[in-house]
Order: structure tokens, then C-alpha cells, then sequence
């Protein structure tokens, strides 16, 4: 039985290396204007970021928790419900199982991408 394992992990962001050329003035000069670049980016983040959706908090979270978990329940049950007969999926039935996987997929990705912002500090955390 072969075995076929995706994956769903963004490319590493590259961050600076000094080139070996450079004379160690211009590493430093070219490291101040990186930092400076990434400070503008973490700052716009953060401006932008708590500006649309406030801030986080376990409510938030939870309810990306149980919308993701519905989705998964729902796409898994239609895909159960495609086997209950001797025939294989119709293509209106496959379509309808990727769209259900889509939701799924993509419910998953906000509750990452909320979670990475709070990790962040891009969006501020509220307790209870």
C-alpha cells in the first residue's frame, strides 16, 4: 500500500544575510535598513490588523474552533453518505466534497492566521 502525505506549509520567509562581499560597514548599513523594512511591516501589521478586527479573545477563537469543526464534521459525513451505495462519488458528489473540503481548509487557515497574529503582537489579546 503506497502512502501519499500533502502538505500545507507556506514557503520560510527569508530574512537578511549579509552578503560575503560587502565590507562589514555596508553589512551593517544594509542590516539597519532591513531591521527599519521589517519594523515598518510589523507596525503596519499591527495598525491594520487591530484596526479591522479589534482584538482577540477566547470567544474568537472558539468560534473558529467549532465553525471549523462543523465543516470538518459535515464534509467528512457527505463523504461517508458517498460510500453508502455500491457506486462510486458522481462528479456533482466530488464537486460538492471539495467545496465542503475548501471550507474546512480555509476555517483552519483563519483560526492559524488569527492565532499567528496574537503571537505576533500584531493583534492585542483580551482575557475573559
Amino acid at each position: 500500500m503506497s502512502v501519499t502525505r500533502t502538505s500545507n506549509v507556506r514557503r520560510a520567509i527569508d530574512h537578511f544575510e549579509p552578503d560575503a562581499m560587502l565590507d562589514p560597514q555596508a553589512q551593517r548599513r544594509l542590516r539597519g535598513q532591513m531591521e527599519r523594512i521589517d519594523y515598518t511591516v510589523y507596525a503596519s501589521n499591527q495598525e491594520v490588523i487591530a484596526h479591522v478586527l479589534g482584538h482577540a479573545d477566547a470567544g474568537k477563537f472558539q468560534r473558529l474552533a467549532v465553525a471549523a469543526a462543523i465543516a470538518r464534521a459535515q464534509w467528512v459525513a457527505a463523504a461517508l453518505a458517498c460510500t453508502e451505495t455500491s457506486q462510486p462519488p458522481n462528479p456533482e458528489q466530488v464537486t460538492r466534497l471539495a467545496e465542503m473540503r475548501l471550507a474546512f481548509e480555509e476555517l483552519t487557515e483563519a483560526y492559524e492566521a488569527l492565532r499567528r497574529m496574537v503571537e505576533r503582537g500584531y493583534l492585542p489579546y483580551r482575557a475573559g
